[in-house]
């Protein structure tokens, strides 16, 4: 049984300021996992403090010493990898070679990346007589999801760091473990008290008081639109900056050519990983109408090769995160099966032999329409739904009809023609044959957030653009 009842304030281990549990649910067992104490609006107060008083000091250090920084925890990290990945199949259900696997390496990539950035980042430039200088925003709240939780904290966390930002950190209540662990690992690299702070709760008593907190100069936060829409209202009153990384509903646009089957194949295996519960997977595959049937046969085997189960064991997926994300789950599935959709494999229910656990079969709808509600509403579960295209013109109009626009892929073999249609295609981030880059730019297009991460664009968003006019005589 975990219990972490202490937030990390001021360089600091330190009691909340009034004592809340919140218990922690292991989503195969459905049992307590563990104990988090909820922070409330004075422990916000305290870490925003901490984080303004320690602001003057770090925004004026070198690069070489946030690069010591950065090298100090990239080293601390490699010796509690086994700690992280046990917790994140603990709280959010991740299979054992995922957490201590990708969702592991993904951290390690993103601090490398920081590393990389910030030894060729220029954060001055002369432009005529004015000499433009970046520095850093300020006060930033890091509001993080369950999902990918230490990814998703680390594109937050080391790009802030990494320009001179001091920062207070309200992970998931749902997989808060990981969170206190990397705080650790924050401490014991030397990060200096105030610097980064840790406070856990949830979304009114901790989330709401740090967008709306007038001592906060910016928000990044990753996680649902509705909670977005309402980070931002509570933002919006101090005229902080707000950057979102939000839902998606990703087309997987297969060409038409000799490697549709296995781009089919690997498409459903992609978006399956994590249970689905990612926001850039592609669910909604795109594939030539004529070639529907052997689509059909080809994610039906892809699917059945999908074993869930026990996290601890040797399975590709394990549970969704919670019984409300189970629930949602199993009423669009049966709104796809109601609306007419070709069920493949999978289905409502556990799956068979799993009687306790928020587990989800592994699920394939054909024939679906994009007007449907399994097309137009993200899931956030191991749920494909195939579209049929009559061609690459009509292709793009599907993939580009949705409210979303955050990540999307391009399957073929002809590299100029997916070069030519990821142009068309309106998300942020486009790849073509699932191709990954730690230095591209992430993020979306229309209620898929705004702002970026990722790379040297990621840096961008914590830093504020001086303009010196003058700094240079005419000649």
């Amino acid at each position: 049984m975990r219990e972490y009842f202490k937030f990390y304030i001021d360089g600091k281990w330190v009691d909340p300021a009034e004592p809340t549990t919140f218990d922690v649910i292991n989503p195969a067992t459905e049992q307590v996992a563990g104990r988090v104490s909820l922070g409330s609006a004075a422990d916000v107060n305290l870490a925003v403090a901490a984080a303004r008083r320690a602001f003057p000091t770090w925004s004026a250090t070198s690069v070489a010493d946030r690069l010591d920084l950065l090298r100090a925890i990239e080293s601390e990290y490699a010796g509690r990898r086994a700690d992280l990945g046990a917790a994140l199949t603990e709280e959010m259900g991740a299979p054992a070679a995922l957490a201590n696997g990708f969702q592991l390496d993904l951290v390690a990539g993103h601090l490398a990346e920081a590393i990389s950035v910030l030894e060729k980042f220029s954060f001055s430039e002369r432009r005529g007589q004015t000499l433009l200088i970046k520095e850093p925003i300020g006060v930033c709240g890091l509001i993080t999801p369950w999902n990918w939780p230490l990814s998703l904290i680390a594109v937050k966390l080391f790009p802030a760091l990494a320009t001179g930002c001091t920062m207070v950190l309200k992970p998931s209540e749902q997989s808060p473990f990981n969170a206190q662990i990397l705080t650790e690992i924050l401490d014991a690299a030397g990060v200096p008290a105030g610097v980064f702070n840790l406070v856990q709760g949830d979304g009114p008593g901790v989330g709401t008081q740090l967008s709306a907190h007038p001592d906060v100069d910016m928000i990044s936060f990753t996680g649902s639109v509705r909670a977005g829409v309402e980070i931002a209202r509570n933002a919006a009153a101090t005229v902080k900056r707000v950057t979102q990384e939000l839902g998606g509903k990703g087309p997987n646009l297969i060409l038409d050519d000799a490697e549709f089957a296995a781009n089919v194949a690997k498409g459903v295996a992609g978006m399956m990983m994590n249970s689905g519960q990612t926001c850039s997977a592609t669910t909604r595959m795109l594939v030539p109408a004529h070639r529907m049937a052997e689509a059909i046969d080809a994610a039906r085997a892809a699917a059945e090769q999908v074993t869930v189960g026990d996290p601890a064991e040797d399975v590709t997926i394990g549970p969704v995160v919670s019984k409300a994300q189970f629930d949602k789950i199993q009423a669009l599935i049966q709104a796809g099966i109601d609306e007419g959709a070709t069920l493949v494999s999978g289905g409502t229910g556990r799956p068979d032999g799993l009687e306790r656990g928020f587990f989800v079969k592994p699920t394939v709808f054909a024939n679906v329409t994009n007007d449907m509600t399994i097309a137009r509403e993200e899931i956030f579960g191991p749920v494909q739904s195939i579209l049929g295209y009559a061609d690459i013109d009509d292709a793009v109009a599907i993939a580009n009809d949705t409210e979303y626009g955050l990540a999307s892929n391009v399957a073929g073999t002809d590299l100029d023609a997916a070069r030519t249609i990821a142009a068309r295609i309106r998300s942020g981030w486009v790849s073509i044959n699932d191709a990954v880059d730690f230095g591209a730019p992430f993020g979306g297009y229309r209620r898929s957030g705004n702002g970026r991460e990722w790379g040297a664009a990621g840096f961008e968003e914590y830093l504020e653009i001086k303009g010196i006019l003058g700094y240079e005589p005419e000649a």
